[in-house]
């Protein structure tokens, strides 16, 4: 093999491992990270804006960068950056709020620079492909760099995760890694006489990219990114906030660039018009009328409407694209855009929106900018000559653009009583007539996190999930007389608090601060309580890990019926520190109703790691007492205890599965 030949395999091949490693990495960093934060959609937002941003510092450097050296010199200087582990000790939230900052930094500190690095890659190798192969074209290197990204991503719910420790997995990428510095050192070697040179004549020809052409691709770039970022939280709002959900949009984006830049032949305008129009108003439909679709229609409605839009996107892009001499002038430019529809998403829209009104504008930006570039590009003299053929798809995008300006004044009205929406999404409290009093009800996206009955004397009831009937009622009413100390992760409107009897202290564990200041400011359950009640803001495995000894009779998890899964407060470390923080024969009850997971075998793998013994309680919806459908499981070392109450319980139909904080997965357990 000739050196030529041999340079001409490992641009490939570096190309399409950089990109690979760029996009396995993300879950698995998010994968420390949320257990961390909360499990909050906005944490995997705010990783994708730090990767956006290094993406781009890495676009910038490959358009400026003229040392072969330097380059390797940095490839060198990044392996002291591994593991890509994150510590523990120095990363987890002390209090709550918004930790955005706190986690760029965190990302910044452990994976920076290596993905600095591979951000570079594509682009910096690119330029020195084409300089070397004047006569090849370098795009469908780009097209080849997204496939990488695209099995990266999809590879990882299937292939990884459920299968390889989290440790594991940090590893083996570092050891890819090394293996990607060293192939690209070798490259970049191999290429010291061309990297500096002047580019070739052919690669001269084109004229260099206007400004009203530069913001047309950051308009395009922008528009994409704020439709996938968008496209997740609306997933997770609606659907479930569940990682190997909001893998399913990005590796959907990042299919749209592999074929785009594969080949102008996949990008077909008119098809595409017309679906991407038609997409957008069917989408603005769902998000209008989500109740009475199912979850699964919902999310097909999405990827679809966030595919054709993309491609709308992408391909308006690639039609636009400059000749190879300006190609990172282009990657800068689309990597900026990328950045912008980014911070659009993940800072300004939770502090400007009560509603997710930044969906409905992305796909109005997608449609709008693709009839601009349709119609700059001799699209208006098509229209003139009553070509039907153009006209439909042409109107269609029209449709989609106002259909999704329209929707995105009436997202913003949306009825209720209180909108507030923060770092952990939206939170909206309504009243409604219920079967035999009014109520007030606080819900979070599909799922009521409490309801309150407004007249006396119905208004201190125990509803929802924690009625007389429910798991954590018998259980807790069976406790001995107070002072009873009683720990409750997750706050909701602070129905638990009902239970309290006088001496008895009541500790609620809440994470996001906006359901605490409804809960105290617009329900009743706290004011009214008999017993002491406390909220404490923050994780609560950090917060119980943290505090002096507390001897708790019982701990109540209530974080898992809206499907934010905190994977972390059911993995046998956290079991451990429920053992430590509960009184001997203290009582762990653990809420698991879930529409998506059934968590039944994690529940008893966790009794089975502390050695005890379990129990189910399965309660039926009562409209006339509040009450809706529960499943809790009650675990303790007191068997005497379980058996006072055994008869209330239901048989296992899973076997135990043990999670920890190096191997847990939701694939195990969907529905």
């Amino acid at each position: 093999m000739t050196s030529g030949e041999s340079r001409g395999l490992r641009f490939p091949v570096t190309i399409f491992l950089s990109a690979f490693l760029l996009f396995q990495v993300q879950p698995i960093i998010a994968r420390y990270l949320l257990p961390w934060f909360g499990g909050s959609p906005a944490v995997w937002a705010t990783c994708v804006l730090f990767f956006q941003a290094v993406l781009l510092a890495g676009y910038l450097y490959a358009h400026w960068m003229r040392s072969v050296g330097i380059h390797i010199g940095l490839l060198a200087v990044s392996l002291f950056f591994l593991p890509a582990a994150p510590r523990a000790e120095l990363w987890k939230p002390i209090a709550g709020g918004d930790p955005s900052l706190r986690i760029l930094v965190l990302l910044a500190s452990t994976v920076g620079v290596p993905y600095f690095l591979l951000s570079s890659t594509a682009p910096l190798l690119q330029r020195w492909f084409s300089r070397a192969e004047p006569d090849q074209s370098p795009w469908r290197l780009y097209a080849l760099s997204n496939l990488g990204s695209f099995l990266a991503l999809l590879s990882y719910p299937f292939a990884v995760e459920p299968f390889i420790r989290l440790r594991t997995q940090s590893w083996i990428w570092s050891s890819l890694y090394v293996a990607f510095a060293g192939l690209c050192g070798a490259t970049a070697w191999s290429m010291r006489s061309f990297s500096a040179a002047r580019p070739t004549a052919e690669s001269d020809a084109g004229a260099a990219p206007g400004i009203w052409r530069i913001f047309f691709w950051l308009g395009l770039s922008a528009s994409a990114s704020t439709l996938l970022l968008a496209t997740t939280n609306q997933i997770s709002q609606e659907i479930a906030v569940n990682p190997f959900l909001w893998i399913a949009p990005l590796s959907v984006y990042l299919l749209t660039f592999v074929l785009t830049f594969e080949s102008e032949q996949w990008y077909r305008r008119a098809w595409f018009a017309g679906i991407a129009g038609v997409a957008a108003a069917v989408v603005c439909a769902v998000i209008s009328a989500a109740v009475a679709l199912s979850l699964w229609m919902q999310f097909a409605v999405y990827l679809v409407g966030l595919f054709a839009t993309c491609m709308v996107c992408h391909g308006e892009l690639v039609r636009s694209k400059p000749s190879p001499r300006y190609l990172t002038t282009f990657y800068i430019t689309v990597a900026a855009g990328g950045v912008l529809g980014g911070i659009f998403v993940a800072l300004i829209a939770p502090h400007i929106f009560t509603e997710f009104s930044e969906f409905p504008i992305g796909l109005a930006a997608a449609c709008l900018l693709g009839l601009a570039g349709w119609l700059s590009d001799g699209g208006m003299k098509l229209w003139t000559s009553r070509n039907l053929a153009l006209r439909i798809p042409v109107m269609a995008l029209l449709l989609g653009g106002v259909t999704a300006i329209a929707d995105t004044v009436i997202v913003g009205e949306r009825p209720g009583l209180v909108s507030l929406r923060n770092f952990y999404g939206i939170l909206r409290v309504t009243e409604r007539d219920g079967e035999v009093s009014p109520i007030r009800v606080l819900t979070h996206g599909r799922t009521v996190h409490g309801f309150e009955y407004l007249q006396s004397p119905r208004r201190d009831w125990p509803t929802a999930y924690y009625g007389p009937h429910s798991g954590v009622s018998i259980a807790l009413n069976a406790l001995p007389a107070a002072p009873r100390k009683i720990a409750v992760v997750g706050l909701g409107a602070g129905t638990l608090a009902a239970l309290g009897r006088p001496g008895d202290t009541f500790r609620f564990y809440e994470i996001n601060p906006g359901v605490q200041t409804i809960a105290e400011s617009l329900f009743f359950y706290l004011k009214d309580s008999k017993a002491t009640t406390e909220v404490v803001l923050g994780d609560a495995r950090v917060q119980l890990e943290r505090e002096s000894s507390r001897d708790f009779d019982a701990i109540a998890v209530d974080a898992f019926s809206s499907d934010n899964i905190p994977m972390h407060l059911l993995t046998a470390e956290c079991g451990d520190i429920y053992r430590r923080r509960l009184a001997p024969g203290g009582l762990l009850l653990l809420h698991i109703s879930n529409r998506t997971l059934d968590l039944e075998p994690v529940a008893r793998g966790l009794a089975e790691h502390l050695g005890w013994k379990a129990v189910q309680f399965v309660s039926g919806e009562d409209e006339h007492t509040g009450e809706s459908s529960a499943t809790w499981v009650l675990m303790t070392a007191d068997s005497n205890f379980l058996d006072r109450v055994s008869d209330k319980t239901t048989a296992w139909s899973r076997p135990p599965l043990i999670w920890t904080d190096d191997f847990a997965s939701l694939w195990h357990v969907l529905r």
